[in-house]
């Protein structure tokens, strides 16, 4: 870490113009993909999605300071309940959805100001592993069918694109390895093409600069239980990401300027965003892996790509060549991108070593699991799991 941080980059006002955007772009690139993708699969607008993650981006920037080098894109985490909301609320499903991201979004800010007034040890102390690391489970879990219902429209693409994220990923070398997703997109959008399995016509109506459709939220209470519960995971998941950005750049913002305020600064990117419109925010951890790879730490370049983020949100054309992929395509890519979330739950039990030779721990887990996967055959669904596990965990002696 010491001969990354030796050469790193902190203040890009040392390099030319040119150069600096181009350390922009890049960042913009490589949250690109994951930040499209969200609205691909729940149906949001992407042109929206863009906009909002470069708007909440310098918001955040604001709030933190300008010294954390983070930019916030679509959280794959809620995309369960969205999908959800969405099946069960009509047309006016996805409006009832964001509903329920704007009040996520606020808990954060509760979760900030309850870490500001008690510490961060006592707070914390609520979401153990043996709580997030089953509530990640569910949420990739209840993903898989929607994973193998657009794979199944054409087995041939989701197999294709299945085949090169996984051959990027495991065999790849670099930056390349950090971006399968944008690569498995790209190709099997190709072989779409050469398949005849795109319809261009979509692109060709657009027009190439306009506003995004900006579209109020719509609340409901049944729609904020299954929607806002999920910010119980993406509260630790934001700790998670502020750590590991700040062992990257060798700074410690838990302190300075503040964990209490990378939690408001997320928050109020979640809530605005889906106050217009967009889906949730969240510190992007490909970002991270950018700041390690490339050894740029200064915050300057996350805004500029903010910028160009911005700038993207306001071409039409670039959203319909978007929405062109066909499901199938996303299909392959999310076999993998869904079931990778349930493993990342597990990873967070192996990781913390959450012993399961304990009745306790087996009997936490259990529930979570089985509340959150158990339909709508039980009420709140993951938000009654999340609340149980968490009082389970209280209650129940160790």
């Amino acid at each position: 870490m010491a001969d990354v941080n030796k050469n790193a980059i902190t203040d890009v006002k040392k390099l030319s113009k040119g150069k600096a955007l181009i350390l922009g772009l890049q960042h913009a690139f490589t949250m690109f993909g994951a930040t499209v993708l969200v609205p691909i699969l729940t149906g949001l607008d992407i042109s929206v999605a863009l906009f909002m993650a470069g708007v909440c981006t310098l918001i955040f920037h604001v709030i933190t300071k300008f010294k954390v080098p983070v930019f916030l894109g679509s959280s794959f985490a809620f995309i369960a309940p969205i999908l959800s909301v969405a099946a069960i609320g009509g047309a006016d499903g996805l409006a009832y959805a964001r509903g329920g991201l704007v009040v996520a979004g606020l808990f954060y800010c509760v979760v900030a100001l309850l870490i500001y007034k008690f510490g961060i040890e006592k707070v914390v102390s609520f979401f153990p592993a043996i709580v997030t690391g089953p509530i990640i489970m569910v949420i990739g879990l209840t993903l898989a069918p929607t994973a193998v219902n657009m794979a199944a429209e054409n087995w041939f693409l989701a197999i294709v694109s299945f085949l090169v994220v996984l051959i990027v990923n495991i065999y790849s070398k670099g930056f390349l390895q950090i971006i399968p997703v944008i690569t498995g997109l790209i190709i099997g959008y190709i072989v779409a093409i050469i398949t005849g399995n795109v319809d261009f016509t979509p692109i060709m109506e657009a027009s190439w600069v306009g506003l995004p459709n900006f579209e109020l939220p719509k609340f409901s209470l049944e729609a904020i239980l299954i929607v806002a519960p999920v910010a119980i995971a993406t509260v630790v998941e934001h700790i998670g990401d502020v750590i590991a950005i700040s062992a990257t750049v060798e700074k410690d913002f838990m302190e300075d300027p503040g964990l209490h305020l990378t939690m408001i600064g997320d928050g109020i990117g979640t809530s605005l965003s889906a106050m217009f419109g967009g889906p949730a925010n969240t510190t992007y951890s490909e970002n991270t892996g950018v700041l390690a790879l490339t050894g740029v730490h200064d915050p300057l370049v996350m805004r500029l790509a903010a910028v160009f983020a911005i700038i993207l949100g306001g071409v039409p054309k670039l959203a319909a060549l978007i929405s062109t992929i066909p499901s199938a395509v996303i299909g392959g890519i999310s076999i993998i991108l869904f079931g990778m979330i349930a493993s990342i739950g597990a990873r967070t039990l192996v990781e913390n070593q959450v012993d399961f030779t304990k009745s306790r721990n087996l009997i936490i887990a259990a529930t979570i699991l089985v509340l959150g996967l158990g339909g709508e055959a039980v009420p709140g669904g993951m938000a009654l799991a999340a609340i149980i596990g968490i009082v389970m965990n209280k209650i129940l002696p160790e």
